[in-house]
């Protein structure tokens, strides 16, 4: 959850605060990274006496957690450039301090936290959003202070009790994401808005419109403009995945398609084309998707997505020009016209199911298709 500081509170320590740690980070990823150090204990031994005199100010714990932000991101560093991928070394401009219960102390019926910073330990008092109100109380894990558009924030971590176990064992509905119909189901139900897709190039068409102009007021529309974009494709996430997880039974295993660097691999003509793969955000979606699930007693796997939008449902005769149109799904063995998207989703869930040793339920009609008919084993998830 994310607590909004007093603005009326100090803000000199907390800015204070918040400069050395990020100090302290790139200290330690700019004294490592030529010795392709990755490890923490090592990293902490090698570079804490040197953090500690060029931050003074600050305790001991946060220098910690400095180190341990900056052998994560240079552990990440290191896999990208061992797969090949261009990388560099991990620099930041604002890091958030991460505190802990030595650092922190919130007190959730006075409404304030206990920080420590560069000035010694303060109070600050914090406002509390509604939505997060039922979180309140649970046993804080972590803290960061993030700092944005001038204003001070607080992203606590909660550990809350564990949902129920799911069964798996419930009624199997596919669904489809895809970017001209959000979510489609195996029973022919949308889910989602078409115009979602307009919204996102209107944005676009003023951003550019903006930057081209480029005088002091285009400047400051821009400014305001900044995160709209992101917030509102969170926002269409958290529809489209509460939708999808409200129209299943408890039990049920909700199978995605692992899309890993899929921006990297997708082969677009066009410059626009090109541009849709960026507008995605499919883990943000799934990461969402796994821990709603999670509530009404489902759970999300993966499957590997070849061959998931040319293989016929209902036959599985595979060929790349079944595809007549962006919906329009002919097969050239039988003949059989259906939706596209419901298509890809039943292969998704067939495809979970002999991975699993399940017999497949068998063929249904290309259309009409139901829960029932699917005998309730899986649902698949498929974003193109």
């Amino acid at each position: 959850m994310r607590l909004a500081l007093n603005p009326l509170s100090p803000m000199v320590e907390q800015a204070e605060t918040a400069r050395e740690f990020t100090a302290a980070f790139n200290f330690v990823c700019r004294t490592r990274w030529d010795a392709n150090e990755k490890n923490g204990a090592r990293l902490h031994h090698l570079t804490y006496r040197e953090t500690k005199d060029e931050c003074p100010d600050v305790v001991s714990d946060l220098l910690i957690q400095a180190r341990v932000k900056a052998t994560e991101a240079l552990r990440s560093a290191f896999d990208r450039h061992k797969k090949g991928r261009k990388t560099r070394r991990p620099q930041a401009t604002a890091c958030p301090p991460r505190y802990n219960l030595h650092t922190a102390t919130l007190k959730w019926g006075a409404s304030g936290v206990r920080l420590s910073t560069t000035a010694g330990r303060m109070t600050i008092p914090f406002v509390l959003p509604e939505h997060d109100a039922k979180d309140a109380g649970g046993r804080t894990l972590t803290a960061d202070l993030i700092h944005r558009k001038r204003k001070w924030y607080l992203q606590v971590a909660v550990e809350l009790p564990d949902p129920p176990a799911p069964t798996g064992n419930g009624p199997a509905v596919g669904v489809d994401l895809g970017l001209r119909r959000p979510a489609v189901t195996s029973g022919t139900r949308f889910f989602g808005r078409r115009q979602w897709r307009g919204i996102q190039a209107r944005y676009l068409r003023l951003r550019r419109s903006l930057q081209r102009k480029g005088t002091r007021s285009a400047q400051r529309h821009l400014r305001r403009l900044t995160g709209k974009v992101n917030r509102f494709r969170c926002d269409c996430d958290h529809v489209l995945s509460r939708r999808s997880t409200d129209s299943v039974d408890d039990g049920t295993v909700i199978v995605v398609e692992n899309l890993t660097h899929i921006r990297a691999r997708a082969k677009q003509r066009g410059r626009q084309s090109r541009r849709r793969p960026h507008t995605w955000s499919y883990a943000q979606l799934r990461g969402l998707l796994e821990y709603k699930a999670q509530e009404v007693g489902c759970v999300v796997v993966g499957i590997g997505p070849r061959h998931t939008s040319q293989r016929y449902c209902r036959c599985g005769y595979t060929a790349r020009n079944h595809r007549r149109s962006q919906r329009d799904f002919t097969c050239r063995s039988c003949g059989f016209r259906l939706h596209a998207d419901p298509n890809g989703a039943r292969n998704i869930a067939r495809k979970h199911l002999a991975g699993v040793g399940t017999s497949d339920p068998g063929g249904p009609p290309s259309t009409g298709l139901t829960s029932a008919d699917w005998g309730g084993q899986a649902v698949g998830f498929r974003r193109r």
